[in-house]
Parts: structure tokens; C-alpha cells; sequence
């Protein structure tokens, strides 16, 4: 599949539906299909439009996989494949680096291009699984090395720091983390929950005891395997599944 490539997953339904951009993990070395296509189709049973992106890894370095997530997004909103999306809530849920590019789509992380940077290329509600989100206090160096090249500097490193750059306008988030992932450090959901509480933006975050790193939807995994339901009664509560039609 070429970088940049939307895959959608359609729900049920001819009225205009939530939607969701998909962000597997991968270090930015590569991307996990176990944090692609399957999510989107637990999101799609959800009755939400699911895309699974294809975003450029390495040798591409930044700001292309933000490029290709906001344009991804702008697809979305503009109904790409042809679905009927509610443009209002289009949001992203990222996994590990994946979680680190949704956590800079949330933070409108500028790409120097203007037609990308542009306030509709923000997502409406975002979902980090055990995200990358800091690339100053408890990096995973494999994601800097392959996203930023060798000796990025110091404002570079800031630049792409999601926690540095959450404001009132950032939008809600559902977190979710174990507390012993040696990959990636409870450090990063901690850091950009606690900027949102900070800002006055609603957040949700679950710390489990045990599992590893890069469990994707974790079904056979006691504590871990609670996500989804956990996540799913947040999108009900913002209104995104048909089951409730509430606002956040």
C-alpha cells in the first residue's frame, strides 16, 4: 500500500456519521496492521466511518506524516470515498507514534504549508494509545531518530513535543496506557493529560498495571482488554455512536 494511501471502513447508515482517522504505530520505521484495519472496524461497529492512513515513515521525515494526516483529514471532512461524513466530528485515534502524529494533528503542529495549516485539519476529539507524545523528557529515541534524522535541535524537539503545545482549543481526549510499558513511558500519557487538565480541556485517561507495549486492541489481555469498552462509553457520552445522543 503507497504512503498516503486512505483506506475507509463505512458503517451502516445513509445519514451522515461520525469519523474517525486511523494512526497505526510503528516508530516511524513502519506501521503495525494490527493498529490498522481492525480498529477501524471495531470503530465501524461503533457506527462510525473508520480511514486507516498510510503516512510516510523513514527515510520521510518530519513534517511529512503530519502532511499526509492533515490531508487525510481535510479528505475526510470533504467526504472522501464517498461517505456521508458529519464534518463536525471527525476526530483520530493514534497508536504509539501514531499516537504521537494525532497527538500533533491535535496540538495544530504547523508543516509550513498553508493550504494543510488551517484550523479544519484539526480533529474534533482525539484517542491516544499508549502515545509517543514527548520528544524532550522520556523519548523513544527510534521514533526521533527515524522521524527527525541524528542530532535534531533543541526547537525542533520542542516543536514536535505535543504537550508543549496543548491550549483551550485542543481538543478532548481518551488516553489509555499501562503503567510498566519499558517501549514507551506512562510519562507521555501523564504529560499531555495533565497539559489538557491544565488548559480547561476534558480528558480521560486509564493507567493498567501490566502490558506490554503495542497491544493494539488487546482482547486477550486482563485490564488492557477494557479499553475499547471504556473508550466506546466516551464516544457515546460525546454523542459520536448511535446509542447516545448526548453532547460532551
Amino acid at each position: 500500500m503507497k504512503p498516503g494511501s486512505l483506506t475507509a471502513v463505512r458503517t451502516e447508515g445513509s445519514l451522515p456519521r461520525p469519523a474517525i482517522l486511523v494512526l497505526p504505530g510503528g516508530g516511524y520505521a513502519g506501521q503495525a496492521d494490527h493498529e490498522a484495519e481492525p480498529v477501524a472496524q471495531w470503530l465501524s461497529s461503533l457506527g462510525i466511518h473508520a480511514y486507516v492512513l498510510r503516512y510516510r515513515v523513514s527515510p520521510h521525515r518530519h513534517p511529512a506524516p503530519l502532511e499526509d494526516a492533515k490531508d487525510a483529514l481535510l479528505r475526510i471532512r470533504g467526504g472522501s470515498h464517498g461517505l456521508a461524513v458529519d464534518s463536525s466530528r471527525v476526530g483520530v485515534l493514534g497508536f504509539s507514534a501514531g499516537g504521537h502524529l494525532a497527538a500533533t494533528l491535535s496540538t495544530a503542529t504547523g508543516t509550513g504549508n498553508e493550504e494543510l495549516d488551517v484550523p479544519a485539519a484539526v480533529p474534533d476529539l482525539t484517542v491516544l494509545c499508549y502515545p509517543v507524545v514527548s520528544y524532550q523528557e522520556a523519548a523513544h529515541q527510534g521514533s526521533v531518530d527515524n522521524l527527525l534524522g541524528e542530532s535534531p535541535s533543541d526547537d525542533l524537539l520542542h516543536a514536535v513535543s505535543a504537550d508543549q503545545h496543548v491550549t483551550g482549543s485542543t481538543p478532548p481526549a481518551f488516553l489509555w496506557h499501562t503503567a510498566d510499558d519499558e517501549a514507551v513511558p506512562l510519562h507521555h500519557s501523564l504529560a499531555y493529560a495533565g497539559a489538557l487538565v491544565r488548559a480547561g480541556v476534558p480528558a480521560e485517561l486509564h493507567v493498567f498495571p501490566h502490558g506490554r507495549h503495542g497491544l493494539g486492541l488487546a482482547p486477550e489481555d486482563p485490564g488492557p482488554d477494557q479499553w475499547t469498552t471504556l473508550c466506546a462509553s466516551w464516544l457515546a457520552r460525546a454523542g459520536w455512536t448511535q446509542s447516545s445522543p448526548s453532547a460532551m
